[in-house]
């Protein structure tokens, strides 16, 4: 038994890690390669295994640093089972059609170029059928549920606490009378979040894989989170601008909208007009609104009353008149759009519009990769190229850290105190500086194996 690593090692993005129990194979999530152009073209390379060989893929949630490359699975002849939580293929069947909607429309864009230079087109990463088909293949499954694999391994999910569905994997293998247990942490949620619970305590583990996005860092308390939200938004509209949220399509939509429907009057929101302009945010949200049985004890009870994710003043912007609409607005517009990393979708748009205007505030809620547009944003870049003008950055720029969904450094810790005893531990799904500063901090309080796999290692279990 091993597992091999071909994704998120020592980066953010692309997580993919391979299970090998004697003849069987099965794949742990297959995500997108996110950041600069450099790493969207490693999207296109062929996988390093024979997608052909695969018994089964097990996807920890909707993301697209962990889904966004499961129709090239079909593609290169993958026919088995995806097994995932049941909110979970509900949320990736949209992801993935809108991932597949804009790689179309990039592609048309980047062969109108091509063409005029002399040069071949470029065929998009998958359409939208072909991710119709990776959505076909996926079997649900609820929290909790023993489910036997290929033969030898037996497959339980539990709530992460990330977004809606998000889960910790466990896999039980067996082969030739040896058993062990494997966990993927997936992303581990923020304790207190609101909307999701906060991550199951796991026990045991032989092997753990651990995610460690902000190994190196610890978020603000979550009052003082709200203090400094609100604070932002009495100085905005003191100011006299507009509001930009670049927001993840799922997960931070849905907590800001809930959280903007709970201090609605403390913020004095009521002098504002939030639009949401995002389509796939707003298929989003409707997806969270079925699965109310997953929210943590608060919001289930407050979704009995009513709607959590509507404050009064929040207006749908789903055609592209709407949101081009919205830019015409100077003054007391709050817009949530995406992507949230800036590289793709309307917010692009709206920063074109509105960055270079020192009265506009740009919150940034959510982690921004290397490579990003936002990332360039955030680390304070005087100038951003948009459709090949330049744009100043005048805008006041806020990180709001304190609301991420992913366990800081002390969370994880935290969770890792659940266990009856240390497992060895592979650190995945991190910049290389926090997951090295993550892993010194493990050397002084955790007496395990602990490891950083690079791309292609693999560990014997």
């Amino acid at each position: 038994m091993r597992i091999e690593f071909f994704g998120a090692t020592q980066e953010v993005t692309g997580a993919c890690f391979l299970l090998h129990v004697g003849q069987q194979r099965v794949l742990i999530d297959c995500g997108l390669i996110q950041g600069g152009y450099a790493d969207e073209q490693r999207n296109h390379a062929p996988f390093p295994f024979d997608a052909r060989q695969l018994d089964a893929v097990i996807l920890s949630h909707a993301h697209l640093d962990h889904s966004g490359r499961l129709p090239l699975l079909l593609k290169n002849g993958f026919r088995g089972p995806i097994y995932t939580q049941t909110a979970t293929r509900d949320l990736t069947r949209i992801m993935l059609r809108d991932a597949a909607f804009l790689n179309q429309k990039e592609t048309e864009w980047t062969n109108k170029k091509r063409l005029r230079k002399g040069l071949a087109p470029q065929t998009p990463l998958y359409t939208a059928a072909e991710a119709n088909a990776a959505v076909r293949r996926m079997q649900p499954l609820p929290f909790h549920k023993a489910t036997a694999l290929p033969p030898g391994i037996t497959l339980t999910l539990h709530d992460a606490g990330h977004i809606l569905g998000s889960s910790i994997v466990e896999l039980n293998c067996t082969h030739a009378n040896t058993r062990r247990t494997v966990i993927y942490s997936g992303d581990l949620g923020h304790r207190g979040a609101p909307v999701m619970r906060d991550p199951e305590r796991i026990k045991h583990a032989d092997l753990l894989l651990l995610e460690t996005t902000y190994g190196n860092r610890l978020h603000r308390a979550w009052d003082a989170t709200w203090q400094e939200l609100g604070n932002i938004l009495l100085q905005a509209r003191a100011d006299g601008g507009n509001i930009l949220i670049p927001a993840f399509a799922i997960g931070r939509t849905q907590e800001l909208l809930y959280i903007f429907k709970r201090q609605f009057a403390a913020w004095g929101l009521d002098q504002w007009a939030i639009f949401l302009d995002s389509p796939l945010a707003i298929e989003a949200t409707t997806i969270y609104a079925q699965h109310a049985s997953l929210y943590d004890a608060e919001t289930h009870r407050l979704s009995k009353n009513g709607d959590v994710f509507a404050p009064p003043n929040l207006h749908y912007s789903k055609t592209a008149a709407q949101s081009m609409a919205i830019n015409r607005i100077k003054s007391g517009a709050i817009i949530i759009a995406g992507s949230g990393m800036c590289d793709g979708g309307r917010i692009k748009h709206h920063l074109k519009h509105h960055l270079w205007r020192s009265n506009c505030h740009v919150i940034f809620s959510g982690f921004q990769a290397q490579g990003t547009l936002g990332r360039r944003i955030v680390d304070g870049a005087g100038f951003v190229r948009l459709w090949g003008e330049t744009i100043k950055v005048a805008a006041q720029i806020h990180t709001i850290g304190g609301l991420s969904a992913h366990a800081d450094q002390a969370g994880l810790l935290d969770w890792l105190s659940g266990y009856a005893s240390p497992p060895a531990i592979a650190l995945v799904h991190g910049e290389a500086t926090a997951m090295q500063e993550f892993y010194a901090k493990l050397r002084l309080s955790v007496a395990t194996n602990i490891s950083m796999p690079k791309y292609g290692e693999s560990i014997v279990l």
